[in-house]
């Protein structure tokens, strides 16, 4: 398999897991007694694939992923508001469900777009960062730290933005202890993720051994 398509099937996933994210993260569920969006499994491994390509192919390309990324958000963001606008066919019968369903992620959407673009490009910069102190040692080490920092970041405003005050219960107080189990949830991801760190890089490069770390 060429480099280029394994790029292209990681830029796939990312995208994929981005709108999934944002269309899906409504729905709470519980692990562990704990309340989650059911968007907990999928937002990690967008850290993951950044991280990846900023091993591999460096800062820049990492950063077009995530400004794909925004992108694709606004674009979806768009069709979504669209969509819930437009007035429903006669024959239509589940507009009231499809706006209940729809129409809340409109928020939701404008929450992560925010909290995506900020916690993204702080990630690939942290990583970064950190590849320049490390080098080629000590992969996970610039993993974990990028990630546990990027993953703070992002919880916090997008709880913030997405659930501040939408019903009387959730004031900051509310949000915090909502951030708390998020964090530690995306945490215990981002460590059990760490094999995969290496096995992506490792995939990523043997698709083309000339390809430079910088």
């Amino acid at each position: 398999m060429k480099e280029s398509m394994r790029l292209n099937i990681l830029f796939a996933t990312f995208i994929a897991l981005m709108i999934g994210m944002n269309l899906l993260g409504g729905k709470i569920t519980t692990l562990f007694g704990v309340s989650v969006s059911v968007a907990i499994f999928m937002v990690p491994i967008t850290f993951l694939i950044t991280d990846i390509v900023t091993e591999v192919y460096g800062k820049k390309a990492a950063t077009q992923f995530v400004i794909a990324g925004v992108i694709a958000l606004v674009i979806i963001f768009a069709f979504t508001a669209l969509s819930v606008a437009l007035p429903p066919n006669i024959r239509y019968s589940s507009n009231d469900a499809y706006r209940t369903v729809f129409g809340s992620s409109l928020r939701i959407i404008i929450a992560s777009i925010i909290a995506f673009a900020i916690a993204q490009y702080h990630d690939v910069w942290a990583f970064h960062f950190w590849k320049e102190k490390t080098g080629d040692k000590w992969l996970w080490l610039r993993n974990n730290l990028s990630t546990f920092v990027s993953q703070a970041i992002d919880t916090i405003i997008f709880l913030t933005l997405a659930f501040y005050k939408a019903a009387p219960m959730f004031d900051f107080a509310f949000i915090l202890q909502l951030f708390v189990p998020f964090y530690l949830f995306k945490i215990g991801f981002a460590i059990l993720d760490t094999p995969f760190v290496y096995l992506g890089v490792s995939w990523l490069r043997s698709g083309n051994k000339l390809v430079s770390n910088r």
